[in-house]
C-alpha cells in the first residue's frame, strides 16, 4: 500500500500563488486561472511519493533538506516532515530563493 502525505501550503506559499495569479492576470484572467489550477494539481501530486523530486542545490547554503517540484518555469520548494509535505515557496525559476 502506498503511503499518503498531507500537503500543506504555508502562508508564504499562498501569497506566492496569489502573486503569480495577479501577474498572469494582468494579461489574461483565463490564463491565470488555468495556470494556477494546473500548478495546484501538480502540487497535490506530492500526496504520493514526494521523495521523487530532487533536493535543491541551495541546501548546502541553507543547511536544509528541501526538495523542489518544477512546473513550467516555476519552482515549488517543499520539505517533508513525517506524514506531511510543507510547501514553503513558489516562485519563477529565474529568481533567487528567499526563505
Amino acid at each position: 500500500m502506498t503511503k499518503t502525505y498531507q500537503v500543506n501550503l504555508t502562508r508564504q506559499a499562498q501569497k506566492d500563488l496569489e502573486g503569480i495569479y495577479y501577474y498572469i492576470a494582468d494579461d489574461s484572467i483565463r490564463n491565470a486561472e488555468n495556470f494556477i489550477r494546473q500548478l495546484e494539481q501538480k502540487i497535490y501530486t506530492l500526496e504520493r511519493f514526494p521523495e521523487r523530486n530532487s533536493l535543491i542545490p541551495e541546501n548546502s547554503f541553507f543547511d536544509t533538506d528541501y526538495r523542489h517540484l518544477i512546473h513550467k518555469k516555476y519552482r515549488v520548494i517543499y520539505r517533508i516532515e513525517d506524514d506531511s509535505v510543507f510547501i514553503l515557496r513558489i516562485f519563477h525559476g529565474a529568481k533567487l530563493l528567499r526563505l
